[in-house]
């Protein structure tokens, strides 16, 4: 028996949107609670952050900076011009003098970044000095937890216990089965706006990718290797392109899916170009990306938001979820779409947010494309081989275990090799 809430609020909760990469955006938004709880432009900060917020942020443009990168920019962004209500949309407003403003603000406050020892995967601790004065201001778990606020001695908010991304929240676990029948059966109305959006914003962020020079114009590479009508290689180009225009600073917001755009753009962007080419009724597209995006957030309660894995691996897999159903396959033929999907590209590194993701998204969506003709012909990849077990479920929860358990050291040799000089 469904429960219809839960999936509901999943989608609701995952698909929100986000200006820039978030988790810059996230420093970023905790720099802007941080100013407002200080009450005047601080002189000095001291950021604690976890390797994999260094290893998202270090590379990649924040919004709205002329193409500035890194964690003091995505703080001194904050501090500057950040507006705390909007959460992930924190730069959406930012002025056009944004990067002067930045610059000037880094000469009047020192910035010291320093390795969190706390053991939290997702973890940003800002603390804000000026004249006796001190903020602090505490992310944790995921991108818009806020957990402390602190201003001199008085506490205005601390949450003691909260859930850390990189283990498995068991008390809301989806399961595959559940999502094919709630994508089939679910009152569209309840999530529609949602979807729609994902499909407004999204789209726009892949045509700002083909139409402009973002990144290394990995969409416009795919495209020019398109000779006649290639519905596979443009759904391949269009969402790379989203995630070119997303990495290089491109002020357009996602809607996001497990705490990525580059997920939400992979999971979406597919399935609407099928759609397109199918030409199948807006109900039934809306069906399909509730059903990809339910799958992809699926596989990542098993990997956790911020790992070695890199997460395109399940939006992708999603995303051939959703075309297959478009397609009018079953529950089955969707399983095995998926447990094909992760089994061709399972162990593709995540070193962080930057220009190659393009790239990875392109060819996750290709594997997840070759999973779902092998299953509509008959074709699978069964347990035994290699990391797949028998069931979809028990495949997940594996490709999991080799995320959490078997990449965390590659995680950190990744981070050592980022930050060497």
């Amino acid at each position: 028996m469904v429960n219809y809430g839960i999936y509901t609020r999943a989608l609701k909760e995952h698909l929100i949107p986000a200006t820039g990469c978030t988790e810059p955006i996230a420093l970023a938004y905790a720099a802007a609670i941080g100013r407002e709880l200080l009450g005047e432009m601080p002189e000095a900060i001291t950021a604690y952050v976890s390797g994999s917020i260094i290893k998202n942020v270090k590379s990649v443009v924040v919004p709205c900076t002329c193409g500035m990168k890194g964690i003091e920019t995505a703080i001194a962004a904050g501090v500057t011009v950040g507006r705390a209500e909007a959460k992930l949309e924190v730069l959406a407003q930012a002025p056009e003098d944004t990067p002067k403003k930045i610059s000037e603000f880094e000469k009047i406050c020192s910035i010291d970044v320093k390795l969190s020892d706390s053991g939290c995967v997702f973890d940003i601790y800002l603390v804000m000095e000026k004249a006796g004065h001190t903020s602090q201001v505490r992310i944790a778990g995921h991108h818009t937890n806020v957990v402390l606020m602190k201003k001199d001695d008085n506490v205005v908010l601390e949450e003691k216990t909260f859930f850390d991304i990189s283990q498995q929240d068991t008390t809301e676990m989806l399961r595959i089965k559940e999502i094919y029948e709630y994508a089939s059966t679910c009152d569209l109305e309840e999530v529609a706006e949602t979807l729609e959006m994902q499909i407004a914003c999204n789209t726009a962020l892949a045509k700002e990718g083909l139409e402009g020079k973002w990144g290394a114009e990995i969409g416009k590479t795919l495209l020019e290797q398109v000779s006649g009508p290639d519905v596979k290689l443009r759904a391949m180009a269009r969402a790379a392109a989203g995630s070119d225009a997303r990495m290089s600073g491109c002020e357009l917001p996602a809607v996001i899916n497990s705490g990525s755009g580059n997920q939400g753009i992979t999971v979406t962007i597919p399935v609407v170009e099928y759609a397109r080419e199918l030409g199948v009724s807006h109900d039934l597209l809306l069906r399909a990306l509730a059903l990809a995006n339910l799958c992809a957030i699926r596989i990542k309660q098993s990997i956790g938001y911020l790992s070695a894995y890199c997460g395109a691996i399940c939006a992708g897999c999603g995303a051939a979820a959703g075309i297959a159903y478009l397609h009018g396959a079953d529950e089955s033929l969707i399983e095995h779409t998926i447990v094909n999907g992760l089994a061709i590209l399972s162990g593709t590194i995540c070193d962080g947010a930057k220009p190659s993701c393009a790239a990875k998204i392109a060819m996750s969506v290709d594997a997840g494309l070759l999973g779902y003709a092998m299953a509509r012909n008959g074709r699978e990849f069964k347990g035994g081989d290699g990391i797949v077990k028998k069931g979809i479920e028990n495949t997940i929860e594996e490709v999991g275990t080799l995320s959490r358990e078997g990449m965390n050291r590659t995680n950190e040799v990744i981070l050592d090799i980022m930050l060497k000089k």
